[in-house]
């Protein structure tokens, strides 16, 4: 007989999995209540930029020659994804049934029988759609030429060291009494060349001279006319004195007197 296996002692027993901490406490088993939602997870195995980049994807899976593209099994594959995408996300479906009608199109072209003259003269269906993958897949190729070239903050850093802030000292020149005044002459020179005199003219009124020379004859007796002009004023105080002279005799304030041809002029006050 064999005997029967001992008993497995408490400290050997397996231990449950721990799930999760929940403030602290271990989490063994999933609540009864728990809901999770259908879109709570979402995982993108690949990410493509429009439809031309997930035909592109397709043929380089393929390994097939983009000059001579199987529609009907590329369009099977793609019309895959498009299922796909309006399942998980419908709003990202739009253009690319664009590119799905197309491909159909392309599709039914090339299995409708055609003559020799119709297919040359309309060439291949899937001309356009090949030129289009070309000229997508060269600015793919440069887009990412672009991105592995070194970038400053990716790949390079560029160290910044602030300088320290250095107290120069400034030397004075030392200058002889000689330098001093030879610049102080210089400037007395420029000075010169602004310095400006201005003679203003001494402003004579008439008024005024009516009133001196009415001074003048106060006393009622005759004074000669050459009396009344000052020879010291110039010009300007013959020609002020003579209008003065004019005005009285206009205004009847003072009287001219000549007892002879050419004789000596006489002025007096005119009597009231």
């Amino acid at each position: 007989m064999q005997e029967a296996p001992a008993p497995v002692a408490d400290s050997e027993a397996p231990q449950q999995l721990q799930l999760a901490l929940v403030y602290g406490e271990a989490l063994t088993e999933l609540p009864l209540d728990l809901y999770i939602p259908p879109d709570a997870l979402e995982v993108f195995l690949e990410a493509f930029e429009g439809p031309l980049d997930l035909l592109l994807y397709l043929i380089r899976k393929q390994n097939i020659d983009i000059l001579d593209i199987p529609v009907a099994e590329i369009t099977r594959q793609y019309m895959s994804y498009v299922e796909l995408m309006k399942s998980v996300r419908l709003e990202l479906a739009a253009e690319y049934l664009v590119m799905a009608a197309m491909l159909a199109e392309i599709k039914s072209r090339m299995l409708l029988p055609r003559s020799s003259e119709v297919e040359e003269e309309e060439g291949d269906p899937r001309a356009e759609l090949i030129r289009r993958l070309q000229e997508y897949e060269r600015f793919k190729a440069a887009a990412e030429g672009l991105d592995e070239l070194p970038r400053v903050g990716r790949e390079i850093v560029v160290p910044r060291l602030e300088a320290p802030q250095a107290k120069v000292r400034k030397l004075l020149p030392d200058v002889s009494l000689e330098e001093i005044l030879l610049s102080m002459a210089q400037v007395m020179r420029r000075n010169d060349l602004f310095e400006s005199h201005q003679i203003t003219r001494e402003t004579l009124s008439t008024r005024e001279r009516m009133s001196e020379v009415l001074e003048r004859l106060k006393g009622g007796g005759f004074v000669p006319f050459i009396e009344l002009f000052t020879a010291e004023e110039g010009k300007l105080g013959v020609v002020v004195t003579f209008m003065a002279i004019l005005e009285l005799v206009k205004e009847s304030l003072i009287e001219l007197v000549q007892n002879d041809p050419f004789a000596p002029i006489h002025v007096r006050a005119r009597a009231e």
